[in-house]
């Protein structure tokens, strides 16, 4: 079988053969009757990759390339209820979510892990640290996160107005599809003057949101809009990179990473300029190499 590989890629290097013969997907039974996908590339230290709402690993396809190549090895999963995850009925609340998270953490039994969490997987990073102690975790990125709380409230003023999620709710139960269609176009910054990438890849975004229940699209839209994690945030104590668009419109930046950023001692602030929610496409280059720099820090 090595030969045939072999022969079939001349030009492939022996670091390259190494690491296809390190790729793994796998599933992973993190409670009764609850199965996640879980990929698993290449070698190094772990780095998770926690995906968004309502997306799956495969949003991570730029990044998991470019780690995997850059000697890391790389973890991404499928939330519960989306991608080739188990879909249960429930489950979809942060303690649920995050204690999925630390089984995939105990079962692969990794050391020394950097979590990245991307918008609503933020949440699930801040909650490790809360709920589990951070165990085996040395350090942290979040990525356009919904941390630490969205929704509008008398101590939270600059949030969203709750009758903004029960209307995003209405529209994906009347028409699921049609809401992904103009949820993407927003969350990567897509109108008539600025195309920041291509039609093809926009319905590929699509297409991957689409596979996700319809149950946990909803349930989890409503822990990311609802959840909140102020009190929190003092448990990160390891190094802590946060990134986010200055363009944001699904998470503005004022209302969540700004503050994060002064709520965590330990950690490093990045603005994109003028950038929307979707950096993992839009500005991937440029989130690959601050990830890289972070990493190897």
């Amino acid at each position: 079988m090595e030969n045939s590989i072999l022969n079939a890629s001349p030009s492939l290097r022996d670091s390259d053969f190494d690491i296809q013969l390190q790729n793994t997907d796998k599933y992973i039974e993190t409670a009764k009757n609850v199965k996640l996908y879980v990929r698993d590339y290449g070698k190094g230290k772990p780095v998770i990759l926690i995906h968004g709402w309502p997306l799956s690993n495969e949003m991570w396809e730029y990044q998991i390339e470019f780690l995997v190549q850059n000697n890391f090895r790389v973890i991404a999963y499928d939330r519960r209820g989306f991608g080739k995850s188990s879909q249960p009925w429930d489950g979809y609340d942060y303690d649920t979510l995050t204690d999925d998270l630390h089984e995939i953490i105990e079962q692969l039994q990794l050391e020394n892990v950097t979590l990245v969490g991307f918008s609503m997987g933020g949440g699930e990073v801040v909650r490790y640290f809360s709920r589990h102690g951070g165990k085996g975790v040395t350090k942290a990125a979040l990525i356009s996160s919904i941390i630490p709380f969205l929704l509008k409230t008398d101590d939270n003023p600059e949030g969203r107005p709750r009758e903004k999620g029960e209307a995003t709710a209405e529209a994906i139960r009347e028409d699921r599809i049609g809401f992904l269609e103009n949820f993407g176009k927003t969350f990567f910054g897509v109108n008539i003057i600025n195309k920041p990438l291509s039609t093809p890849l926009l319905e590929h975004f699509r297409m991957l949101c689409s596979v996700a229940s319809p149950r946990a699209t909803l349930k989890c839209a409503e822990s990311l809009s609802n959840t909140d994690f102020r009190d929190e945030l003092h448990t990160i104590t390891v190094p802590t990179l946060i990134i986010h668009g200055s363009d944001d419109k699904n998470v503005p930046i004022e209302v969540s990473s700004q503050k994060t950023a002064a709520a965590i001692a330990n950690n490093t602030f990045i603005v994109y300029e003028g950038a929307p929610h979707g950096l993992f496409y839009t500005e991937r280059e440029r989130l690959n190499e601050d990830l890289l720099q972070f990493l190897n820090a």
